[in-house]
């Protein structure tokens, strides 16, 4: 899925071309209104405590800024930031080096925090709440439990499966914030923004051309704005247009809202090869040769934005929209069948 020009997931070539892209500050930070006003307030009552700021957990689709937001956290609380990701820390020791090497007012990053295992998960419990490791060392009745002091830290966590992190480790994090898909006001002032740092000449109509077919997300519109800017060196006289954006991004197979092929294969099979649906996820899965995981943490999230998909009790439904978008026309005896599920539903 990490070669699909619209996924939210890093691509080999991103983060090479991302580090300039992404805001040092919070004030650089376009978008995510109330994350940031509540970011703001925290940090600011930490540093007038002189207290780490408490442990952050943010969830949401990839792509939306959970790693700018924690290395903004860190930069802003004056600390430094170490990095690592929940399926690198295998073995409880690895956990346990990790803590120990921070130092005072640190901040650690963990992205796919979901994926840590159990009892990996397990030392990270009393080092959030006390700045301590407890472990035993040894079988039967060579066993010892050692207690191991740890500087105050602050964990930032970052998932696109909240569902799938443990409650006991969700009720540790001291605040917790949904990252949304970006409104297109804000999509266009990314796009704007990036413009400017690569010295791409762009027109606004050019700029909102590509904003729009971004998924709402500012690491495919980054990715998108590279892509158009080598067409209209290649194609065109440089600059990105309206007419040029539309060309370089229809030759990628990327369409006026920002859906892919694979997107239109999903919506396609449920659509016709289902009737619409409601169809189950290891069935539809099964019939676009895709992971279940896949299709609910890559395609689903945007095309339920969208309103071109439903979960239901039995299944996914193609919308009416879905329809529409496809160019399908929407059966009259589907409109039925469907209203009657979701009359049954909120029943």
């Amino acid at each position: 899925m990490t070669d699909r020009i619209v996924t939210g997931e890093i691509r080999e070539e991103d983060p090479s071309s991302e580090g300039g892209l992404r805001p040092r500050s919070l004030s650089e930070y376009i978008g995510q209104e109330k994350v940031k006003e509540n970011l703001t307030i925290a940090m600011s009552a930490a540093r007038k405590r002189g207290e780490p700021l408490d442990h952050v957990l943010l969830y949401g689709p990839p792509g939306l800024g959970k790693t700018t937001l924690a290395s903004i956290i860190a930069g802003e609380m004056g600390a430094s930031l170490r990095t690592t990701a929940g399926p690198a820390i295998e073995r409880p020791g690895d956990m346990a080096s990790m803590l120990t090497q921070l130092k005072s007012g640190d901040v650690l990053f963990i992205d796919e925090i979901h994926r840590l295992g159990k009892v990996v998960e397990e030392i990270l419990y009393p080092a959030m709440e006390d700045y301590s490791l407890s472990w035993v060392m040894g079988k039967g009745l060579n066993a010892q439990s050692m207690t191991l002091k740890v500087e105050p830290f602050t964990l930032v966590g970052a998932t696109t499966r909240y569902a799938m992190l443990s409650a006991p480790l969700r009720d540790r994090f001291g605040t917790v914030y949904r990252l949304d898909y970006y409104d297109a006001d804000a999509m266009v002032a990314i796009v704007e923004r990036s413009t400017r740092i690569l010295g791409v000449e762009a027109e606004p109509e050019g700029v909102i051309e590509i904003a729009r077919r971004a998924r709402g997300t500012p690491r495919v519109a980054n990715r998108l704005l590279r892509r158009v800017r080598d067409f209209a060196e290649v194609r065109a006289s440089g600059k990105v247009t309206a007419e040029v954006a539309a060309a370089a991004l229809a030759l990628l197979e990327v369409d006026a809202l920002g859906l892919d092929e694979l997107d239109h294969r999903l919506l396609r099979t449920i659509a016709e090869k289902f009737d619409g649906g409601p169809v189950g996820l290891e069935t539809l899965a099964a019939s676009i040769s895709e992971e279940s995981d896949t299709i609910m943490d890559v395609y689903e999230p945007y095309l339920m934005q969208l309103g071109f998909l439903s979960r239901t009790p039995r299944g996914r439904v193609a919308t009416r929209l879905a329809y529409e978008h496809l160019g399908i026309a929407y059966p009259a005896k589907l409109a039925r069948q469907q209203a009657s599920l979701f009359d049954g539903h909120r029943a």
